[in-house]
């Protein structure tokens, strides 16, 4: 069986392309959205998920599906 050898770069999280593709920083998106900044860099490492609120929140933002924004 093999693990995941964590020293190996991951491929960029779903959120932080979107931000990337938009042209934003995460504290443009705090005041944007409401969302802390460091909430949002926790996200965007995989080391925690959004609320539904926080979600909906960011779907609207980037004008994309909630799916869209979760899926891996």
């Amino acid at each position: 069986m093999k693990t995941k050898d964590k020293t190996i770069k991951q491929e960029k999280s779903r959120l932080k392309q979107l931000r990337e593709k938009k042209g934003v920083t995460q504290i443009s998106m705090q005041i944007e959205t409401g969302i802390d900044q460091s909430e949002i860099s926790k996200m965007e490492r995989g080391e925690r998920t959004p609320t539904l609120e926080q979600a909906i929140i960011l779907s609207r933002f980037f004008e994309t599906s909630i799916d869209y924004l979760c899926e891996e």
